[in-house]
């Protein structure tokens, strides 16, 4: 059983899906991935999420990004909206940040499909302890990389 589902609105998401898919690799979470549009293919949208066993959904849309509003009205479980940026970032960005009393959608960054992979892991984390402590571990990660680099550009400008 996938833990996560991730629901791209069009296969142009692609690159956006792979920081999230990456990540929850990284962390040892089951996945699994799917197309459809909230505009084009409503029923999809609907069967995916009523017949999915996910814990949480990871839903990604540009355009109108109606997507992740969508796949919330069909579930009481979390759901993480991911804005991707194009010819209408400002529409993709605030159909995900104001949805309406009732019917939340957790919102990360623009394209940042990782953060709703460390979101979404974070949300699993609470019940589940071995990833809890593979987040700690990327946290501890990515700070030794931030000071790896301050010592290289130190060192460069000496």
């Amino acid at each position: 059983m996938a833990r996560v589902l991730i629901i791209m609105g069009s296969k142009s998401d692609l690159p956006v899906a792979e920081k999230a898919t990456a990540l929850l690799k990284k962390f040892g979470i089951s996945y699994d991935v799917a197309v459809a549009s909230a505009h084009r293919t409503p029923a999809r949208v609907e069967d995916l999420v009523k017949d999915s066993e996910a814990d949480v959904f990871i839903a990604i849309a540009g355009m109108s990004a109606a997507l992740p509003g969508v796949v919330a009205s069909f579930t009481v479980k979390p759901v993480i909206g991911v804005p991707v940026s194009g010819k209408m970032t400002m529409d993709a960005i605030l159909s995900v940040v104001q949805m309406p009393p009732g019917i939340p959608v957790a919102s990360v960054g623009l394209d940042r499909g990782d953060n709703a992979a460390i979101l979404a892991a974070e949300m699993l984390s609470i019940t589940d302890p071995e990833i809890e402590e593979a987040l700690r571990a990327y946290r501890i990660e990515m700070a030794e990389k931030v000071i790896k680099d301050s010592y290289e550009v130190v060192n460069a400008l000496l």
